[in-house]
């Protein structure tokens, strides 16, 4: 009978082939990679962080003041001088769409910080919790789904408005309202996210586990499951910047946003609006700006949901 022998890796010279040579891999590292092959994710990415680094630096390099008016380039098409034009007052598009860009961007990043960290708070007690404390936080939930956001948002903004601009000034107070009712009102699709995930690990084994070890429910909650429903928070995350971008811009669009001498992308459209035959540029740029704004968010958002999906394939 012919002899039969085991054999095993072993630790070899640098640059061999050998299986314990192999980097090692995680779990965060497989994601990083699945998204750098998502090539809308990418580009979508690149092209946000070049919008973002291009309305906050800008205005440093791009040093027309926003509010220098001249009569005689009033409606002006594109120029070296002014490449996106001038509006009604003469004053130059392209340094008002970098300023309004800043405000937009901010808007979005802050507002989307509020929502996510309700949306986790309200998710996590209701899914871990369970009983009452799930049950009157879901009627909640649903509540605040049931009313149309449009409207409330016009009318908490209109209600809220006075108090924030007394308290704190007519932009940063404005700035304070928009964020604090933007984000305190698109919690809900991030807490119905993490509940369901909750539920699902509140009954696993390691779960079970920690409990007959005496570990806290807070402890619980930040060190083994709220980090097993990240994914689909980190992408509502990323959703979220878009959807804040574009209620700012509404509210601007509509009157009950920064005061009309603060430009900001959605200001700039309400302005434009009277001129849109005659100065159609007034419109395009700022239009053009929150559409790719947004449009990357939503491709980024994609290539995280794609990348963090554990069942995909390595």
């Amino acid at each position: 009978m012919a002899r039969v022998v085991a054999t095993y890796p072993t630790a070899s010279a640098p640059g061999s082939d050998s299986i314990l040579d192999l980097p090692e891999r995680t779990l965060w590292g497989d994601a990083w990679r699945r998204f750098r092959a998502h090539n809308l994710a990418r580009f979508g990415l690149v092209l946000y962080l070049l919008i973002a680094v291009t309305v906050v630096a800008g205005p440093f390099v791009w040093t027309i003041p926003v509010g220098q008016i001249d009569f005689t380039r009033s409606n002006a098409g594109v120029t070296w001088d002014h490449p996106m034009g001038t509006d009604d007052l003469g004053r130059d598009t392209f340094a008002r769409v970098l300023l309004g860009g800043r405000v937009s961007v901010a808007v979005g990043i802050a507002a989307m910080l509020i929502s996510i960290s309700i949306g986790v708070f309200v998710g996590a007690s209701a899914g871990f919790f369970g009983g009452k404390v799930d049950l009157v936080l879901s009627r909640v939930i649903e509540v605040f789904l049931s009313i149309p956001q449009l409207p409330l948002l016009l009318v908490v903004t209109y209600l809220f408005r006075p108090i924030f601009v007394n308290a704190l000034g007519p932009e940063i107070g404005v700035f304070v309202m928009i964020v604090s009712v933007i984000g305190g009102l698109n919690w809900m699709a991030t807490s119905r996210l993490v509940r369901a995930g909750f539920l699902s690990l509140r009954e696993r084994e390691f779960i079970e586990a920690c409990r007959c070890l005496g570990v806290g429910p807070g402890r619980i909650i930040l060190r083994h499951m709220l980090p097993n429903t990240l994914s689909p928070v980190i992408v509502s995350a990323t959703l979220a910047v878009g959807s804040a971008m574009i209620a700012e811009a509404t509210l601007s669009f509509l009157g009950l946003g920064f005061p009309p001498d603060f430009p900001t992308w959605g200001r700039l459209l309400n302005d434009a609006q009277n001129y849109i035959t005659l100065n159609p540029l007034m419109a395009i740029f700022p239009g053009m700006c929150i559409f790719l704004a947004v449009l990357c968010v939503n491709f980024v958002g994609d290539g995280l949901r794609d990348a963090l999906d554990t069942r995909r394939a390595a």
